[in-house]
């Protein structure tokens, strides 16, 4: 449905992408992550047609943007950080304008709007100005006027920004559920929000593409994946750590009095929780005394500072370009 391949684009002497390529399908949720001035916005503007790339496609739902610009937009549904609202409009009269943009016929308008204002629940504030609803209201009406000629490719650009807590899980709940049906691409700085919201990441920093996969993928890849954490003691007759098939011991370091912090590494494809048991099993069969078994997962931001402390940090004038 969404298909970026080898993207480039300079402003002057400054090159904002450097070959970005990634691609997704529908019913999918991608997330682009990166520092400020990574290239996410000039990737996002290259997506939606605001900037040709100087090198590479972008195919929208089999259409060519480069080629066959207007077929390939009416595939895509965009919402931007700040949405574009009239705020003396109600929503139902904003959507009545922005459909009949996207030459929606007379006759399928009304059930167009209808929909789209009940799919992104804001059917109860229709008839009220713009201007007097909630910052988590108004971002839904930016999110239906984005969907109401049903695009198969949406683009939601910092969709939770200056939300309050409730108002970004609800956001969360109506943006899984948009991408039941469609190819949605988001750009988010929220990291632990688009954990749960993306079934894949694109890590970019300096205009590259650094690391694509889910949460786990990453964490594998580039943080050693979970690890195992026992702190346990040993009675006197049990000096050596226990071991299991399952997992291997990375760390064995001492604490206060003779607890020792121990930590295993899995290396089987045997489910975690399979593998703790086990561990817990063969620490009690070997004499040790064990106050705590968990599992120890890198948070993704971790994952994030190694990535993109590790490509090369981009100039002034590439961040103000990029950005």
């Amino acid at each position: 449905m969404l298909n970026v391949r080898d993207i480039r684009h300079s402003f002057g002497p400054v090159h904002a992408l450097r070959g970005v390529t990634f691609a997704q399908t529908r019913g999918e949720v991608v997330a682009l992550l990166g520092p400020n001035g990574a290239g996410k916005t000039t990737t996002i503007r290259c997506v939606t047609g605001y900037l040709t790339p100087h090198h590479g496609s972008v195919t929208l739902a089999g259409h060519d943007l480069r080629k066959d610009p207007i077929a390939a937009r009416q595939h895509l549904g965009y919402l931007p950080e700040s949405a574009p609202l009239y705020p003396e409009l109600t929503p139902t009269q904003y959507l009545d304008f922005r459909a009949r943009l996207y030459r929606i016929p007379r006759r399928q308008r009304r059930l167009a709007i209808q929909k789209a204002l009940d799919r992104c629940r804001v059917a109860d504030v229709a008839t009220r100005r713009i201007g007097h609803l909630s910052k988590g209201y108004r971002q839904r009406v930016g999110l239906a006027a984005a969907l109401v000629h049903e695009p198969a490719v949406l683009v939601l650009d910092e969709p939770s920004n200056g939300l309050d807590p409730g108002q970004i899980r609800e956001m969360r709940s109506l943006v899984r559920e948009l991408a039941a049906d469609r190819t949605m691409l988001v750009s988010s700085h929220i990291l632990p929000e688009i954990e749960q919201l993306a079934d894949r990441m694109v890590v970019i920093a300096g205009g590259r593409v650094l690391a694509v996969g889910s949460g786990e993928e990453l964490r594998r890849a580039h943080a050693g994946g979970t690890r195992l954490v026992a702190e346990a003691a040993p009675s006197s007759g049990a000096l050596d750590a226990p071991t299991i098939a399952g997992a291997r011991l990375i760390e064995n370091a001492p604490l206060e009095g003779n607890w020792r912090r121990l930590v295993f590494e899995p290396v089987s494809s045997l489910e975690e929780t399979d593998i703790l048991s086990a561990l817990a099993a063969v620490f009690l069969l070997s004499g040790w005394r064990l106050r705590e078994l968990r599992r120890d997962k890198p948070s993704l931001e971790a994952v994030f500072m190694r990535l993109t402390e590790s490509a090369a940090e981009p100039s002034p004038k590439t961040k103000e370009a990029a950005a």
